[in-house]
């Protein structure tokens, strides 16, 4: 016997004896002894000092003080069963909460369709998505502050394990009507003369931009920085200079700005997302079932 008569079997004993009226009936449908039962009961009125039952030739009726202990008990029990499913659904990677560190090319490319199937077979599993460029992803990751990062990183940061997940192609654009408007195809130094609509400082792609010139001996002039894919499209739109970025991620304005997107035929130009974890730590299992998920979907 517990240490304690004021355990949940006891309470699930009084309860089912309460419903069916016997505390006979009660064991058998917990597969419990009637003695076992029977003490268990005894034990917890010694305890609370009042007689949880009246006891009959035909089985047991509840004394007013049991009415109490019984309403009350269905609440406890039934917090107690809710906290057992949430538990197996947390350690079956069914439900808990996954902080995302993403880029804006992988957020826009390929994680909103991805996270919509996810988060509807998944409904109890939360995700925290946050932008962020790729350069500023691994520090909240090793200081635990993040569970999983999406970045355009060549070598994995001490501390973290990268694993690819998607690609994409960087393009060079030009407002319609442009002098390399019309090409099949540019190196990125046949470029080098215009004045370029460009990222924030700090970005990956504005570092792939400006090592790859550096790379040729060529600075990049940059008229403007812009915060988004969007605005540097209405810039080049507006005949303000060229930019790059993915072609996957500018569809939506390809198809609605007076622009083009001409390929770059620099090997930097195909460039490679990878899924970014704590190095040693293991996932939580909502993320290891995000992760899975996401890799499945490549």
């Amino acid at each position: 016997m517990p240490s304690s008569p004021l355990d949940l079997a006891t309470l699930r004993v009084v309860v089912l004896a309460a419903d069916l009226g016997s505390i006979s009936a009660a064991s058998d449908r917990l597969r419990l002894a009637v003695a076992a039962a029977s003490t268990r009961i005894t034990a917890l009125e010694d305890t609370l000092g009042f007689r949880v039952f009246e006891r009959t030739s035909r089985g047991v009726r509840l004394t007013p003080a049991g009415h109490m202990l019984v309403q009350r008990s269905r609440a406890l029990l039934d917090d107690a069963d809710r906290l057992a499913v949430d538990l197996h659904d947390y350690s079956q990677g069914l439900q808990g909460h996954v902080r995302v560190l993403a880029n804006a090319s992988a957020i826009l490319e390929v994680l909103a369709p991805r996270l919509e199937g996810f988060m509807r077979e998944h409904p109890l599993i939360h995700i925290d998505l946050e932008e962020r460029s790729s350069p500023e992803v691994p520090l909240p990751l090793l200081e635990g502050r993040a569970d999983l990062g999406i970045v355009d990183l060549p070598h994995a940061p001490q501390g973290l394990e990268l694993v690819d997940f998607c690609t994409d192609t960087l393009v060079l654009l030009v407002q319609q009507g442009h002098a390399l408007a019309g090409r099949g195809a540019i190196a990125l130094r046949e470029a080098l003369d215009q004045h370029f609509i460009t990222l924030t400082d700090g970005t990956a792609l504005s570092n792939r931009l400006l090592t790859s010139a550096a790379e040729l001996g060529r600075p990049v002039h940059i008229r403007m920085r812009m915060r988004s894919f969007d605005a540097v499209c209405r810039m080049v739109a507006g005949g303000i200079g060229v930019g790059v970025l993915p072609l996957e991620a500018v569809a939506p304005q390809l198809a609605h700005l007076p622009i083009e997107a001409v390929p770059l035929t620099d090997p930097w130009a195909r460039r490679t997302h990878r899924l970014a974890t704590r190095a040693g730590v293991a996932l939580s299992p909502a993320a290891k079932t995000l992760v899975e998920a996401l890799r499945r979907a490549h």
